[in-house]
């Protein structure tokens, strides 16, 4: 039952997608997804250097020999980024599979292509989904306001802007956003989408390497729990709640926060080495969600997937045709 533009698109068996986390996405929860029958995006620049993550992409073949991809942000940072040596990597390691997000991949479309690579590009509305197809993308994934990190500025909820997306588009729609479970497969595909991206939900399992505190506050935390942060800045982040967070929010409240004032507690290195390794809560800036809520365990990624596939299955073959009166056989 399973096949979509989605699954065409990356050779793979079920259109779920974990995409590109910062610090977290490496090769063995991308290469645990791969073997669970879908594709996850490593994140290339956790690596400080292009080789280094040349180095992370070979190890991640010697784990899997089904699709894997590299997600490449393009946004500003507090460290010099060489993108082009990046995409040399990709393309002389015969990466096929490129997720983009931030700024528009225009620039380097050209490369990617040439490459024979197929571009996903993460948008926050139906403007930039549209632009993404201008410039070639092979498919978008949109995110809607409930998703973790950077939501965008628009507030439009995944419920309006999946339906929409695909009602614009021509190229497949990934769902981003509010999503973990069984449920939110089969309502995604409802709604008109091919595929759908998990990020909280992946973060939160044992092959994650990130430190088992972290990961049991996401577990502990709601819905509600979520803060939008860099708002001031017209560059929100959505993060759970924390001392550090509250702190932020209050140094933004004042009406004249400038990025200098919030360096100090959104710093990602520091964040790798005292949250992520360390387990040091309160000083958590965790990008998470509001499908935290829906997060009750850790389990293994294939233990995931198999109940992921499970739920989705049982609703789309059973609930919903028994729901409006179809009958078996």
């Amino acid at each position: 039952m399973w096949n979509t533009r989605i699954t065409e698109l990356f050779g793979v068996k079920y259109p779920i997608i974990s995409g590109g986390m910062m610090w977290l996405s490496l090769s063995g929860i991308a290469a645990a997804v791969a073997e669970a029958g879908g594709i996850a995006f490593m994140t290339a620049l956790s690596h400080p250097t292009a080789e280094a993550f040349r180095a992370e992409i070979k190890k991640c073949r010697e784990l899997t020999d089904k699709p894997f991809g590299v997600n490449l942000t393009f946004l500003p940072s507090l460290r010099p980024i060489d993108y082009p040596a990046y995409l040399k990597v990709c393309a002389e390691e015969g990466v096929r599979f490129i997720e983009t997000a931030g700024r528009s991949p225009e620039p380097y479309m050209e490369h990617l292509k040439g490459a024979g690579m197929k571009v996903i590009h993460k948008c926050t509305s139906i403007r930039h989904a549209l632009k993404a197809q201008e410039i070639g993308c092979d498919a978008i994934s949109i995110d809607g306001f409930e998703c973790a990190g950077h939501p965008g500025e628009d507030d439009v909820t995944s419920l309006i802007l999946i339906p929409r997306a695909a009602e614009e588009l021509e190229i497949p729609v990934v769902a981003s956003g509010g999503f973990g479970d069984g449920r939110g497969v089969a309502a995604a595909l409802a709604l008109g989408a091919e595929g759908v991206n998990m990020g909280t939900r992946f973060f939160v399992t044992k092959e994650t390497l990130v430190n088992e505190r972290v990961k049991e506050f996401v577990v502990n935390s709601k819905e509600v729990d979520t803060r939008l942060i860099m708002r001031t800045l017209g560059n929100s982040e959505r993060v759970l709640s924390s001392p550090t967070v509250e702190k932020i929010l209050e140094i933004e409240g004042r009406g004249d926060a400038t990025i200098e004032d919030l360096i100090p507690f959104v710093s990602g290195k520091d964040i790798k080495r005292e949250v992520l390794e360390g387990g040091n809560l309160e000083r958590a800036v965790v990008a998470a969600g509001q499908v935290a809520g829906l997060i009750n365990d850790i389990p293994s990624v294939s233990e995931l997937m198999a109940r992921i596939v499970r739920e989705a299955e049982e609703i789309i073959t059973k609930k919903l045709p028994k729901a409006i009166g179809v009958q078996e056989g």
